[in-house]
C-alpha cells in the first residue's frame, strides 16, 4: 500500500505503480507532442515520433536556425550555471545563527577557509564524474521540451527525457509523485535487484529478455519513499529526507497550478515554422528557377536538334526570334518572401540570443553599442536562471554533500550554520549591472570633474571593494591594509630622504633636523657611505 501527500491530506494509492504511471501519462500526452514539434523544426533526434529506433532515419529540417539557437542557448546557460575552473557556489556561515550562538568573528574566519577546501572538493568530484555533458544534454531538452529529469548518482547525473518519466506536483510547484519506466535487461542489473526479481524462478525465463522496471518516488510526511517495481512486484524500498532525494525535475518556464513546465521553443514555434516554410518555399522555387530550357518555334526556321547538337561556338543556320529560354518570372514574390524570411531570422537570433543578432546592419557600429545590445539579451534570461538556481542548483549541491559524505569523502556539516549560496547565475547579473553602474559613475565623474578632483572626493579602499564585490573577487589576503600602506609610505619616504642626503649635504642636514624632532636620526656608514634612518633612543 503506498501513500502521497496533496495537500495536507494524505491519502492512499493501492493500485500498482505501472496502473498508476498509466494514468499519469495520459496528462503528459500533450507536452509530448508540443516536445516534438519542436524538436522537428529543431534538433529531431532529441524527441523522436513513438515506435522510432537506431535505424530510423530523421528528417532534416530546411533551416538550420532552430538547431544553433538551442545549441548556443545551452551552452551559454551551462557557462553562466556552471563556469569553469571556478565554484559556482559558496559554502556561507549564516551570520544570524552564528550571532544567536554567540560564536567568536574570529573563528568565523577559520570556518569559512576550511570550507574552501570542502568547495574545491566537490568541483573535483564534479569534473571527475563529467557531470557537464550530462547538464549540457538536459539543457538542450530544457529548451526544447521544458521538462527534463536527473538522477544524481555515484558514477554522475543521469538524464531522463519526457518520454520516460511522469510528474505530479501540487499547487505551489512542489514534487508530490515521480514514477520512472525504464526497458533493463535482467543482466545489467545489480544482484540484489537481480535475485528480488527472480525469487525462486529459473534464470533462463529472463535471458536476452527486456524487463519493464518502474521507479516511483513519493512525497510523504517526512521525506520521500521510493518503491521499484518489476512484473507488479515490488522489489526495492529506500527513504530519502526532503533535502537528500538524488532526483531532480526541472522545468524550463513554470506555469502555476501545472504538472509541466513549458519551454523555450515552444514561445516561438509560430516563427520556427514560418521560417521553415518560407525556407523551403525559397528553395524550391530557386532550384526551379534555375533549371535552364530552351525553346524553338514549331514554325520557324530553327531546328531543335540542331540546337541540341551543337558544341559552344559553333555556327548553325536559324533565327533568333525562333529560340527562347524559360523563365519563371518570380523575382519579385521572392524577394519578399526572402525580406520576410530574414526578419524572422532576426527575431530567432535574439530569442536564442545569437551572436549575430548582438551587431546591427550599419556601416558605424560602436563597441559601447555592442556591449549594451549583449548585455541587454544576457538580462532576458534573468526568469530562467531564478528557476534553475531554485529548482536545480541548490538541489544538485545538497544531493552532492550527501553522496560525498555517504562516501566517507567529506565530513558532517551543520545544517544550520553551514549553507550553500549561488554565486553565478541571477547573482552574477545582479553583480554585472552595479558594476556597470560603478563604472560609468566613475567615469561620469572623471570626465566631468577631472581626476585630481574625483581623488578629494572618492574612498579609494571603498571604491576597490566596490568593485571587487562586483566582480565577486574575494579579497582575503589580497587587499593591503592600513597599516602595511603606511609601513610602506613610511619606507619610501626614508628612501627618499636618505637619497637626497647623498646628493647635497645641506639637505642632510635639514632632514636630520626634522627626522631628530620625530625621535629618529641620520646614520652614516664609514665604509660604505650609505646612509640611513635610526631610532635616536
Amino acid at each position: 500500500m503506498q501513500r502521497y501527500v496533496y495537500g495536507d491530506k494524505v491519502t492512499e494509492d493501492k493500485s500498482s505503480i505501472q496502473s498508476q504511471y498509466n494514468k499519469l501519462e495520459l496528462n503528459r500526452e500533450t507536452y509530448l507532442e508540443r516536445a516534438t514539434d519542436c524538436a522537428k523544426l529543431t534538433i529531431p533526434t532529441l524527441f523522436p515520433d513513438k515506435g522510432n529506433n537506431e535505424a530510423t532515419e530523421y528528417r532534416t529540417p530546411y533551416q538550420s536556425i532552430g538547431a544553433r539557437g538551442v545549441m548556443n542557448l545551452a551552452s551559454k546557460l551551462m557557462l553562466a550555471l556552471f563556469p569553469p575552473h571556478a565554484p559556482f557556489f559558496r559554502l556561507s556561515v549564516d551570520d544570524l545563527v552564528f550571532k544567536q550562538i554567540q560564536g567568536d568573528p574570529r573563528t568565523k574566519g577559520s570556518i569559512e577557509q576550511g570550507l574552501q577546501g570542502i568547495e574545491k572538493a566537490i568541483m573535483d568530484n564534479m569534473e571527475v564524474s563529467n557531470d557537464r555533458v550530462a547538464v549540457y544534454e538536459a539543457l538542450k531538452n530544457l529548451i526544447v521540451s521544458g521538462n527534463v529529469l536527473l538522477k544524481i548518482t555515484e558514477q554522475g547525473l543521469r538524464v531522463y527525457r519526457l518520454e520516460n518519466y511522469v510528474v505530479k506536483r501540487d499547487n505551489q510547484g512542489n514534487v508530490l509523485k515521480i514514477i520512472i519506466k525504464e526497458v533493463v535487461n535482467l543482466d545489467t542489473l545489480p544482484e540484489k535487484t537481480r535475485l528480488a526479481i527472480i525469487e525462486g524462478k529459473a534464470k533462463e525465463e529472463y535471458e536476452n529478455k527486456e524487463l519493464d522496471l518502474y521507479t516511483c518516488i513519493q512525497r510523504e510526511d517526512k521525506g520521500y519513499t521510493l518503491h521499484q517495481e518489476c512484473g507488479k512486484k515490488i522489489i526495492l524500498t529506500t527513504k530519502y529526507k526532503v533535502d537528500a532525494l538524488p532526483f531532480i525535475a526541472l522545468r524550463f518556464n513554470r506555469v502555476d497550478g501545472m504538472d509541466y513546465g513549458r519551454s523555450h521553443c515552444e514561445s516561438y514555434l509560430g516563427d520556427l515554422r514560418s521560417l521553415e516554410g518560407l525556407t523551403r518555399a525559397i528553395l524550391e522555387g530557386s532550384s526551379a528557377s534555375a533549371k535552364m530550357l530552351f525553346m524553338v518555334a514549331p514554325n520557324g526556321t530553327t531546328r531543335a536538334s540542331s540546337i541540341a547538337k551543337a558544341p559552344n561556338g559553333a555556327i548553325i543556320e536559324g533565327s533568333s526570334g525562333d529560340v527562347s529560354v524559360l523563365q519563371a518570372n518570380k523575382f519579385a514574390d521572392f524577394r519578399v518572401s526572402f525580406e520576410m524570411m530574414n526578419r524572422i531570422e532576426q527575431r530567432l537570433q535574439y530569442a536564442f540570443l545569437l551572436n549575430s543578432s548582438v551587431q546591427r546592419q550599419a556601416e558605424r557600429v560602436t563597441a559601447t553599442e555592442v556591449q549594451l545590445v549583449a548585455q541587454e539579451l544576457q538580462d532576458a534570461l534573468g526568469g530562467v536562471y531564478g528557476i534553475l538556481t531554485t529548482e536545480f542548483q541548490l538541489p544538485y549541491i545538497n544531493g552532492k554533500i550527501n553522496i560525498l559524505r555517504e562516501q566517507k569523502l567529506l565530513p558532517d556539516l551543520p545544517k544550520k550554520i553551514v549553507r550553500p549560496k549561488i554565486i553565478v547565475g541571477l547573482e552574477a547579473l545582479g553583480r554585472a549591472s552595479d558594476r556597470l553602474r560603478l563604472l560609468q559613475f566613475m567615469q561620469d565623474l572623471a570626465g566631468t570633474l577631472g581626476a585630481e578632483t574625483l581623488s578629494q572626493y572618492i574612498n579609494l579602499d571603498d571604491a576597490i571593494k566596490k568593485f571587487a564585490v562586483a566582480n565577486g573577487v574575494d579579497t582575503q589576503g589580497l587587499l593591503k591594509d592600513q597599516e602595511q600602506i603606511q609601513q610602506e609610505q613610511q619606507q619610501a619616504q626614508q628612501q627618499q630622504l636618505a637619497q637626497q642626503a647623498l646628493a647635497d649635504p645641506r639637505v642632510a642636514i635639514e632632514a636630520g633636523k626634522h627626522i631628530t624632532n620625530s625621535g629618529k636620526g641620520l646614520g652614516i656608514n664609514n665604509e660604505t657611505g650609505d646612509v640611513s634612518v635610526e631610532n635616536m633612543e
